[in-house]
């Protein structure tokens, strides 16, 4: 039986079931997105989904509620909210709507699930407080953005909360769609990134078609040997540095001193190379107009790098 009816609670809501709805409204357009407490309508029936509502979790009858005792815990006894259970169940159908391919899905979910969903959970369930952000970003927390779209107060116009929730679901649309798009983007970004270092060979310089996520790659294939990436960037080049972690600045190597902070005929002069564009005082990425350009600075700096080898 097709789903007719996505069913979550009236009133006041929290992330949890915002996001929850974002999930399941991708997967069933058609169906009828319903705030209710009708004890008729948060009764499982075969072509309703019931989320943040009903006393019960049980992934076969589909109601995901989290408030009943006891609640539902992941493996490690961390606690679920209603975004959790949906996302278990449904998120890598999700995931599938959204075009990612079958091989990156598996390791997409979980990657989400623990560093976009559990979040979610853990604030929902009181685990985790948003002033564990500090006094600066505790009210910029993703929870704390969307549950601030809720009405005021005092405005208890007929139907009033129904309508901000209804408002605020594209706006938590597009962080969830933005999220997997860049998630799944790093996935394609890895196969390129391989594909480059296979073509390197013991070369020094990683060759990209475009500008991409690529220390992780680098990372991984134990490509301990490179030194620089080069790539196209509209209609100039670039040769970059890599850095040697996440939590530093420090490189595996720096372009020539000489070249700092230089620009156009400037840095032509210092370097020999014929459209030579611009030098980052840091030292940590260069810009010719051609790829050719941009090949021989590299190879300068690999040499440089390599004292004069």
């Amino acid at each position: 039986m097709s789903i007719t009816h996505l069913v979550t609670h009236s009133g006041g809501f929290h992330a949890d079931e915002l996001l929850s709805s974002v999930i399941l409204t991708r997967l069933y357009p058609e169906a009828e997105l319903l705030r209710t407490r009708d004890k008729a309508w948060i009764t499982p029936a075969p072509e309703r989904i019931i989320y943040d509502v009903g006393g019960d979790f049980d992934a076969a009858a589909q109601i995901f509620d989290h408030h009943q005792r006891p609640n539902p815990l992941r493996e490690d006894g961390q606690p679920y909210s209603s975004f959790g259970l949906i996302w278990a169940h449904y998120g890598r159908d999700y995931l599938a709507a959204m075009e990612v391919p079958e091989k990156d899905i598996e390791a997409l979910h979980s990657g989400f699930d623990r560093g976009f969903v559990l979040p979610i959970d853990l604030v929902d369930n009181g685990a985790v407080n948003t002033s564990e952000a500090g006094p600066l970003f505790s009210g910029m927390t993703l929870p704390v953005l969307l549950e601030s779209l809720k009405t005021v107060f005092d405005d208890r116009a007929e139907g009033a909360d129904d309508r901000a929730f209804a408002a605020a679901l594209p706006v938590a649309r597009a962080f969830v769609e933005a999220q997997v798009r860049r998630r799944a983007a790093k996935f394609r970004a890895a196969d390129m990134v391989t594909a480059a270092i296979e073509a390197a060979g013991a070369g020094r310089v990683l060759d990209l078609p475009m500008g991409m996520p690529f220390r992780s790659g680098v990372e991984k294939a134990g490509a301990d040997h490179l030194l620089f990436v080069v790539h196209p960037r509209g209609e100039d080049w670039t040769l970059t540095t890599i850095r040697t972690g996440d939590d530093t600045f420090d490189n595996r190597a720096d372009l020539p001193a000489a070249w700092a902070g230089l620009t156009d005929g400037d840095l032509e002069a210092a370097c020999g190379v014929p459209g030579a564009k611009f030098c980052h005082n840091g030292r940590f990425i260069a810009v010719a107009s051609s790829r050719e350009a941009i090949l021989a600075m590299a190879d300068l700096a690999v040499k440089e790098a390599l004292g004069g080898a």
